[in-house]
C-alpha cells in the first residue's frame, strides 16, 4: 500500500527520483559519463519507451545503433532524433529478434564496424515488452513466439556482444551497462509453472502467462550474467528494470481487451512514455549507479523483485539451459 501511494504521489526516493521523474531530468547531470562519447545499442527503438530512450541518449551525446526489423521505421526514428539533435551518430542495422540466425548476423554485422560497446539495452519496445501475442505463434527456430523474441533472442544478443563490451570497459576504464526491461507482472509466476520446455512449446497457451514468464526469465537472466561478470572481474553491470505502466501500443493491439472508456480512467494511473524511460536511462548513466548490478529497478530506485526471481539456483539453471538450446538450434541451421 505504501508503494503504491508512493508512485500515485510521485514521491521521489534515495536517487532523488520517482514515478513522475522524466529521461531528460533522470540524465541531466550525466555529463561525467558521456564525455567519451559512449556508443550503446537500444533494441525496439522505432516507438514507445525504446524511442524515447535512444532520442535521449543521443541528446546526451551517446552514439546510439538502432537494431530494427522494419529499416523504414527505424530510418523515420532516426530522422526524428537527427532534426532535435543535429550532431546525434544513429545507425540503423537490420535484426529479427524472434530469430537466432538473424540475431547472430547482426551482431556480425555490428562487430564488423570496430565500434566500442558502453551500453546495451534490451527488450526496449513500444508495448513495454517485446512481443505480447494472445495466440499461439512459433518462431522460425519453433520455439514459442513471446519467449523467442523478449527473452531467448536477448540473452544470445548478449552472448555475442559480451566480450565487446568487457574489452571496451577495460579500454576506455569506463563502465559497461546492460539493462533488461522487464516488468512488475513477472511476479505472477510461480514456481511450479515455471517449466523451460513448457516455456519453448506450452501444452495450453495463455498469452499473459507467456508475457510474465519472459519477463521473470529477464530477471533471472540479469541476475545470473551478474554473478558470472563479477568472477570475472569484468568491469560490465547488468540489471533489470520495470519501466511503469504506459501508455503505449500493447494498449492500441488489445482495444477489445481494455476499453476506451476504462482507459480513459486507467490513463490517469499511467506514465508518459518519457516517464516510462527514466528508469532504463538512469540505470544507463547516473553515476549513482556505478558499481550496482543483478539488482531490480523501478521508478529510478533499487526495488524488490519476487522471490522465484531472486532465485540464484533457478538462474543458473535457466541460464545453462538458454545457452544449450541456442547453440544447438544454431548447429542444426548450419547442418540443414
Amino acid at each position: 500500500m505504501k508503494e503504491a501511494l508512493r508512485y500515485l504521489a510521485g514521491i521521489r526516493g534515495p536517487s532523488g527520483y520517482g514515478s513522475k521523474s522524466t529521461a531528460e531530468q533522470v540524465t541531466q547531470d550525466c555529463s561525467c559519463l558521456i564525455s567519451s562519447h559512449l556508443t550503446a545499442i537500444v533494441t525496439g527503438a522505432t516507438s514507445g519507451i525504446g524511442a524515447e530512450t535512444a532520442r535521449v541518449l543521443a541528446k546526451r551525446g551517446v552514439r546510439v545503433i538502432i537494431p530494427a526489423r522494419d529499416l523504414k521505421k527505424a530510418a523515420e526514428t532516426r530522422e526524428r532524433i537527427q532534426k532535435e539533435s543535429p550532431e546525434a551518430e544513429i545507425l540503423v542495422l537490420e535484426i529479427d529478434l524472434s530469430s537466432f540466425a538473424s540475431v547472430k548476423r547482426f551482431c556480425s554485422q555490428f562487430l564488423s564496424l570496430g565500434l566500442p560497446l558502453n551500453i546495451l539495452m534490451k527488450s526496449l519496445c513500444s508495448n513495454n515488452a517485446g512481443k505480447f501475442s494472445q495466440k499461439l505463434e512459433f518462431s522460425e527456430d519453433k520455439i514459442e513466439m513471446t519467449f523467442a523474441t523478449n527473452y531467448l533472442g536477448h540473452f544470445l544478443l548478449t552472448e555475442m556482444l559480451l566480450e565487446r563490451m568487457i574489452e571496451t570497459a577495460a579500454r576506455t576504464g569506463i563502465e559497461g551497462r546492460i539493462i533488461n526491461l522487464s516488468s512488475v507482472i513477472h511476479g505472477w509466476i510461480t514456481r511450479d509453472s515455471f517449466c523451460f520446455t513448457k516455456m519453448l512449446n506450452p501444452n495450453k497457451y495463455n498469452g499473459t502467462r507467456a508475457y510474465a514468464q519472459s519477463k521473470l526469465a529477464i530477471i533471472l537472466h540479469a541476475k545470473e550474467m551478474a554473478r558470472q561478470l563479477k568472477a570475472r572481474n569484468a568491469r560490465v553491470s547488468i540489471n533489470a528494470v520495470h519501466p511503469g505502466i504506459v501508455k503505449t501500443g500493447i494498449i492500441r493491439d488489445h482495444k477489445g481487451f481494455i476499453t476506451d472508456s476504462l482507459f480513459f480512467l486507467a490513463s490517469k494511473l499511467l506514465k508518459t512514455t518519457s516517464q516510462g524511460a527514466s528508469t532504463t536511462c538512469y540505470v544507463a548513466l547516473s553515476p549513482q549507479t556505478e558499481g550496482v548490478s543483478g539488482k531490480y529497478f523501478a521508478d529510478c530506485n533499487e526495488s524488490n523483485c519476487s522471490g522465484l526471481a531472486s532465485d540464484e539456483s533457478e538462474a543458473h539453471k535457466l541460464c545453462k539451459q538458454s545457452r544449450a538450446l541456442i547453440h544447438r538450434r544454431l548447429r542444426q541451421s548450419i547442418l540443414a
